[in-house]
């Protein structure tokens, strides 16, 4: 089922026939270098999939979703939003996640404006944000693009990240995501 789509890309729920494709991304060392809690087995892979099908367990509106590449048809990443609780507050994850192949692109920010779009306009949700390792520079090029801004430098079980965030209404972000 489609959920959105952007100019060159179609973000769909997952479905059982994305997990080889879901599971290359997950063996790229490159492309799994930023995300310390990714599956490290095909099954771990198979789970999260599985986990994700029909949305978020909590919240079906949220969850991981396939990221289709419109021109050639393929499975390129998994992006999404992604329920939270940090500092006792409930929190919203603009996640994304691309093959190397289509790194550079713009894609990474194409997506990430299209679920923030969807995230505000659909969702209804006053405020998301991007938890992203500091040393993820691209990951951080793509929430400044978005009109994010840095909140504050956290740490959790998994390591040391920073803390991205935007609020319906805020002038940065209403500028770049309608854009």
């Amino acid at each position: 089922m489609k959920i959105l789509e952007t100019d060159r890309l179609i973000l769909r729920h997952q479905t059982p026939a994305d997990l080889e494709s879901l599971w290359a991304l997950y063996c790229d060392p490159d492309v799994r270098k930023y995300i310390p809690d990714a599956p490290r087995t095909h099954d771990e892979a198979r789970k999260e999939l599985e986990w994700h099908m029909n949305g978020h367990p909590r919240r079906p509106e949220l969850g991981l979703w396939a990221t289709i590449h419109k021109e050639t048809g393929r499975f390129i990443g998994r992006c999404g939003l992604l329920p939270w609780t940090i500092d006792q507050r409930e929190e919203v994850e603009v996640a994304y996640l691309l093959a190397q192949a289509y790194w550079g692109q713009g894609l990474g920010t194409e997506t990430a404006q299209a679920i923030a779009r969807y995230g505000f306009e659909e969702l209804h949700l006053s405020r998301l944000i991007c938890m992203i390792e500091p040393e993820n520079h691209a990951s951080v090029k793509v929430a400044r693009n978005i009109g994010m801004v840095l909140e504050k430098e956290m740490e959790d079980e998994l390591g040391p990240y920073l803390l991205f965030s935007t609020a319906k209404g805020d002038r940065n972000a209403s500028q770049t995501i309608s854009s």
